[in-house]
């Protein structure tokens, strides 16, 4: 091609459009030899391509349909204390049972208190199913772990019974330490010796701070309550007697059954709320490195809240740093082999070298711009994805065949004004087609599959890269090419 007309092509909105995304993903992906010489790029990865650790967790709670001739909050205020569980109306016909009770346990109760039982399901409600998953998210970004992904498993009813979490670069021991065992998060008051009674969950707790050292030394978080909390605690802590002789009421934070914090209240709070309530306190944890790591512990527990209901491991799986390592080497592979498959094919079916390279090089360059997307936006890539990016390879090359087809006539680019009216005229099979693979992807992109989440966004955000970017960029250097 001529100096003068490459310089006009890369003028062209078209492929100008095309270098600066590339140029962008390339920084985004940034490729770079880490401390060890070994190459390495902000891509991340998940489960399948290195060493990591997936749990299965199962709510502990049902959702029933139910009857009753009572009033619905008399009756579900008595329905709760009967079962000695939180009872939520889900609507006007259901409730939220957030204690494992299986149906014919129930049934008793319900009949008991003047209700029915009519439907059953084990889980939890879509909203709170939401919740649960926002609380799982801060507590594993408070321990610090990375690309860690949680997805709920919800029903076309609308029940979420399993909750999926996804932690790559942890071991199952250290998986099951961080989520296996979480469970409510629960302040109590100390009664009369060992007795306790209960006072918040962690859902009135609005903010916490990080650790902090007073001028005497002592480690401490502090935390504050919303409004409710707040009188809440007061009332507790002035009946149990907590403001009067605190050394013999403590307050208890507990986390699935286990105290992780116990101490009385101070003197100057409970002073304090003999008179009002107090939204903000502070818990001390001592001095020196271990009233640190307990402060450090301790926030992480206050931040992450109380899940609603318990949960238990129904499944877990893992991989190792082996064959994660392995998984990673067949994919490259699989990548190579087929753009090479794809330049026989193309140079078969047109025995022209110059269709080729451009061919070859706008499939790879949507691979790269998809690659650039995953990296900005932190997306994890597993098997899912390396096939839907495969897929993209094969769908780009249909697409760029259906171009060349149309434009091309007997062998040769025609003038200007019939190259126009046939490029529009692919451009639009192409939309048509890509419009029909968007909406065939996009169930498989909205539900709660996580294993073909990533399969079905990557197929979508090919096809509209494709649409958007390449395909008139290559439409745009076919044409001054073969019109040599």
């Amino acid at each position: 091609m001529k100096q003068d007309k490459l310089k006009t092509l890369f003028k062209d909105w078209r492929v100008l459009t095309l270098i600066v995304l590339l140029v962008l993903s390339v920084v985004a992906i940034y490729p770079h030899f880490d401390d060890k010489g070994d190459l390495t790029t902000n891509l991340q990865y998940g489960l399948d391509l290195q060493q990591g650790a997936w749990l299965q967790l199962e709510f502990q709670s049902e959702v029933v349909g139910y009857s009753t001739t009572e009033p619905t909050g008399t009756f579900i205020t008595n329905l709760s204390k009967s079962l000695d569980a939180d009872v939520e109306q889900v609507d006007s016909n259901h409730l939220e049972i957030r204690k494992y009770y299986t149906q014919a346990q129930l049934e008793p109760y319900f009949e008991a208190n003047g209700g029915t039982l009519v439907s059953y399901q084990q889980g939890l409600s879509k909203d709170t199913a939401a919740d649960v998953k926002t609380i799982l998210e801060n507590k594993i970004n408070s321990m610090g772990t990375k690309d860690a992904k949680v997805n709920v498993l919800t029903g076309v009813n609308g029940v979420a019974r399993y909750v999926r979490v996804e932690m790559a670069g942890v071991d199952m021991n250290e998986a099951q330490q961080i989520v296996g065992k979480q469970g409510k998060f629960e302040i109590r008051i100390q009664t009369t010796g060992n007795q306790t009674e209960h006072v918040l969950y962690g859902d009135s707790i609005t903010s916490v701070q990080t650790p902090n050292k007073d001028t005497s030394g002592n480690w401490g978080v502090s935390f504050t309550l919303n409004a409710d909390g707040a009188e809440t605690f007061r009332q507790a802590a002035i009946r149990y007697g907590a403001t009067t002789d605190p050394d013999h009421h403590q307050l208890a934070m507990i986390l699935d059954n286990k105290t992780v914090y116990s101490a009385p209240l101070s003197t100057d709070l409970a002073s304090s709320l003999q008179s009002s309530a107090t939204h903000s306190m502070t818990a001390s944890t001592g001095t020196g490195t271990y009233g640190m790591q307990q402060a450090d512990e301790l926030e992480i527990h206050l931040r992450a809240g109380a899940l609603p209901v318990d949960v238990k491991i129904a499944g877990s799986g893992s991989t190792s740093a082996s064959l994660g390592a392995h998984y990673m080497t067949m994919c490259m592979l699989a990548f190579i082999l087929a753009l090479i498959t794809v330049g026989f094919v193309i140079y078969y079916r047109y025995r022209e070298p110059r269709i080729v390279l451009p061919m070859v090089l706008i499939n790879a360059s949507e691979i790269v711009i998809l690659l650039g997307f995953i990296s900005a936006i932190k997306f994890q890539m597993d098997l899912p994805t390396i096939a839907g990016l495969i897929a993209v390879v094969g769908t780009g090359i249909d697409q760029l065949v259906i171009l060349t087809d149309e434009i091309l006539h007997e062998g040769i680019v025609p003038s200007p004004n019939i190259y126009l009216k046939r490029l529009a005229r692919a451009l639009t099979i192409i939309v048509i087609a890509a419009a029909t693979v968007i909406i065939a992807m996009l169930p498989l992109a909205l539900m709660d599959l996580s294993t073909l989440k990533g399969f079905a966004i990557i197929t979508i955000m090919g096809v509209i890269v494709g649409v958007v970017v390449t395909r008139p960029a290559y439409g745009k250097i076919i044409m001054d090419i073969l019109s040599e």
